[in-house]
């Protein structure tokens, strides 16, 4: 695989763990396991192929969606709960596209700072969509956010490693994302100063 694919799929596995941190993870770490795709075997993230981290994966994956099904998804996001379900984002975002770096002898250290990025920018972009998104939604219908957030980082995940270049296009999409959000706050708060 080329330096081009390589970075291409790190941005994807990234993006889509900021998304949502676990399932995203579970699926590329199982792909590697079966050596479909991606692999982490000789590599410094070789652990998370072991049946051991899939568990543990899993067992994130119970432990938010039980979360998020007992407390509205606004206070589980915004709480102390949330931001450690962020840090283990940019965290795994790290290690996945070190991952898919060193598995082609490309540099490790390079992808842990890319993947923070990545996973950072995914976490920014969802969270500022779907607070918005779900203010203007009945509390029944908002419930269901977090489960299109989890398909869309499970498919995002899927297809970097089927076609690695697509993440370029959700880089770019998401990017695009936040940019919007900032333009419209910026234009909600140079609003409230004329009104003053």
């Amino acid at each position: 695989m080329t330096l081009f694919l390589a970075i291409c799929l790190g941005i994807g596995l990234a993006l889509a763990v900021g998304l949502r941190p676990f399932l995203p993870a579970l699926l590329a770490c199982a792909l590697a396991r079966g050596d479909a795709g991606i692999d982490f075997e000789h590599t410094n993230v070789a652990f998370m192929e072991k049946p051991a981290f899939l568990l543990a994966l899993l067992i994130g994956v119970v432990v938010l969606v039980a979360m998020e099904r007992r407390h509205p998804p606004e206070d589980v996001s915004s709480g102390p709960f949330g931001a450690a379900v962020a840090g283990i984002g940019l965290a795994l975002g790290a290690l996945l596209f070190g991952g898919a770096l060193q598995d082609h002898h490309y540099a490790f250290g390079v992808g842990l700072i890319a993947g923070i990025a990545c996973a950072a920018l995914a976490e920014a972009s969802a969270r500022g969509f779907f607070s918005s998104t779900r203010r203007r939604l009945d509390r029944e219908a908002a419930a269901t956010l977090p489960a299109y957030a989890e398909v869309a980082g499970l498919v995002l995940a899927g297809l970097s490693v089927l076609a690695p270049p697509v993440a370029l296009v959700a880089l770019a999409f998401l990017v695009w994302l936040l940019l919007q959000q900032r333009r419209r706050a910026g234009q909600k708060y140079a609003g409230l100063r004329i009104l003053r």
